[in-house]
């Protein structure tokens, strides 16, 4: 969750009250963000020792979905129509006095596409910054950049000063050898190219570089006299930087996301509108869109949605009326409006500070919040449940409980991993059907969600090499496959493993460890003599690669036959039985790791595994829990 400095004298001196730390803690958690750290003990402590010392801030976390309270701005405007002291603003398009015809112009080239395709604009007019509403402006872009922005790759925001520009402008996209201009905070002209060598080496830029340096074209804004505006996502020109004495503010937005785009250009121009001469005026820009339609931006347009008096009532255990209801809603900054065709619905307007409104359960929690969680009378449900765990989650106890009495150690490894030790690493190929793959991983670690547990554990082995001879280690946990016919593309199987390392390979170990889970699972075991045996488990030979060869086994699960009720089903059964014809699922496999395994996770001594499912006895242990219940 975000963390918003804030000056605490200005936020108290915007709310019209000064508080005490603790009176503003509890109006902080009524509203539903939290005070972090108020740093007025420090700043004392450090003023006596005669240290420098910036104005007590509060440091006040906020919900991440709250963009709106990312600024000292937001924070003083919603906390004071909350306590009652004010009325939440309405926000409006101001055209000037010759109406659309006067407004300024952005044509967006097509070549845009290639880069970053989607753009947006808005106009302060007539600001007047003081120094700490000047860092709030600027800080703020930077927690969007940071938040719903994803570091500048989804939207990025440029602001300029107007007054030194001319319009109409121009969003193109050139090759990088034919944009150059002067940077932020620079007189010389770089081209492109040489702005991104230059700026490799700075601390804050060089995290944006990767966004457009392998594009073909980088995108770049131009007034009417072909001076730039900004190269985003990268860096602003020099030439149209905002200073402490800007009035009039030019705001551009690029992006790749639409939805994300218009939060972020409602976000700043509303946050920082309460500036303007007219407070709560935005003057909207003309965008000319590739396709030669034309678009205003911003879009400050109220969402309408219809909230229920009923529906608040049954999920907060309230009486209220629908127009209590709507005082509640209008603490929130909404404006409600009771309907006059039905006395259940409320009409509630959404202002554009407000995207993270998607549902009437939003609304309800609105509502709650305003109302007072701990104001909610303490009721019991109309209904009682027993609570139980899944039937995954006792299987798995079941086997974590005997594999620990058993003296075997519990260890819980990442469920990430690299693609190498997935596959390469186990001498596996992978053939892009099985693994789940992370498709920006932010390190080689982390690329993979695993398909197996076995790396996790050598991992934990390599580790821990230093402690005394045999490591026996399990873990009994989830893995995750590609299944395209599933809505979610994956599924999750839970399964068991266990490694065991000696100065002998130990084969005799796992099998016997694994004999012991099935035995208190009460799975029987088929022998030879017994292949018609109608449910149990067995194992045959393998030549897996990643165990040493004419070592290794896979474990194979008959389940219990399905109650027969059509005699084509009898027969088809009896046939099978007479053919030794079985419909048996593998179950996992056993056997002592290949010494080149052992050498790709840095393992001196030799080590034996076994890994299973425990996803096919879900439904008989079901069953049994069933009958017993």
């Amino acid at each position: 969750m975000p963390t918003v400095a804030v000056d605490k004298a200005d936020l108290w001196e915007r709310l019209g009250q000064e508080f005490a730390s603790e009176e503003f803690d509890t109006l902080c958690f009524e509203y539903g963000v939290e005070l972090d750290e108020d740093t007025t003990a420090e700043v004392e402590e450090a003023i006596k020792k005669g240290l420098p010392a910036e104005r007590p801030q509060l440091k006040i976390e906020t919900p991440a979905n709250r963009y709106d309270l990312l600024c000292i701005e937001g924070i003083a405007r919603a906390l004071k129509v909350f306590l009652g002291k004010a009325e939440a603003p309405r926000y409006r398009l101001l055209y000037p006095p010759k109406g659309e015809a006067d407004l300024l112009t952005v044509t967006i080239h097509p070549e845009t596409k290639q880069v970053r395709p989607l753009f947006a604009c808005a106009i302060l007019r007539n600001v007047k910054f003081t120094p700490r509403s000047y860092a709030s402006f600027i800080d703020l872009q930077d927690k969007l950049h940071q938040n719903i922005c994803r570091r500048r790759q989804l939207v990025a925001i440029g602001t300029h000063d107007l007054d030194t520009l001319k319009g109409p402008f121009r969003y193109e996209a050139r090759a990088p050898k034919d944009i150059k201009f002067a940077p932020l905070n620079k007189e010389q002209e770089y081209t492109a190219g040489e702005l991104m060598t230059l700026y490799e080496s700075d601390k804050q830029l060089s995290r944006y570089l990767h966004i457009i340096r392998d594009a073909p074209v980088y995108p770049i804004i131009y007034d009417a006299e072909d001076r730039v505006l900004s190269m985003p996502p990268i860096i602003n020109s020099n030439h149209s930087k905002i200073t402490l004495n800007t009035t009039n503010i030019f705001i551009d937005v690029t992006a790749t996301d639409q939805t994300k785009l218009d939060i972020v250009v409602n976000m700043v121009a509303t946050m920082f509108s309460e500036y303007c001469s007219e407070p709560f005026t935005i003057e909207p820009v003309k965008m000319v869109l590739p396709d030669g339609t034309t678009k205003i931006s911003p879009d400050l347009s109220e969402r309408h949605m219809l909230a229920h008096a009923t529906y608040v009532n049954s999920c907060t255990g309230l009486s209220l009326k629908t127009d209590q209801v709507g005082k509640l809603l209008s603490k929130m900054s909404l404006f409600p409006t009771v309907s006059t065709t039905n006395a259940d619905e409320i009409e509630v307007s959404i202002p554009p500070t407000r995207p993270d409104i998607f549902h009437e359960c939003d609304l309800m929690e609105d509502a709650a919040i305003a109302y007072g969680f701990n104001n909610l009378p303490h009721t019991f449900p109309p209904t009682t449940t027993v609570g139980q765990p899944s039937a995954i989650n006792k299987l798995s106890d079941i086997v974590r409980v005997e594999w620990a009495l058993a003296g075997w150690v519990e260890v819980l490894p990442l469920t990430l991993c690299s693609h190498e030790e997935n596959f390469a690493f186990l001498n596996h190929e992978d053939d892009n059907n099985t693994a789940v793959k992370i498709a920006n991983p932010k390190t080689l670690e982390f690329q993979v969600v695993r398909t197996t547990l076995i790396p996790g554990l050598l991992k934990t082995i390599r580790e821990n090499r230093s402690h005394s001879l045999p490591l026996k280690i399990f873990e009994s946990g989830d893995v995750v496959f590609k299944d395209l016919k599933r809505e979610r593309q994956s599924r999750n199987e839970r399964h068991a493993a266990a490694v065991w390392c000696n100065k002998t390979a130990g084969f005799e170990i796992v099998h016997g460890v694994f004999d012991r889970a099935m035995k208190m699972l009460e799975i029987p075991r088929i022998s030879n003599s017994d292949s018609k045996a109608e449910t149990g488990y067995y194992m045959k030979e393998t030549s897996d690669p990643m165990f040493f060869p004419g070592r290794a086994a896979t474990i194979y699960y008959r389940a219990p036959p399905q109650k027969r009720n059509s005699t084509l089903e009898r027969l088809k059964k009896d046939a099978k039985a007479v053919l030794h014809v079985h419909d048996d699922i593998v179950l996992g496999t056993m056997g002592i790791l290949h010494p080149s395994v052992l050498e790709k996770f840095d393992i001196q001594y030799p080590c034996s595994a076994v890994e299973f499912t425990l996803d096919p006895f879900k439904k008989e242990m079901q069953k049994i829990w069933t009958n017993e219940e």
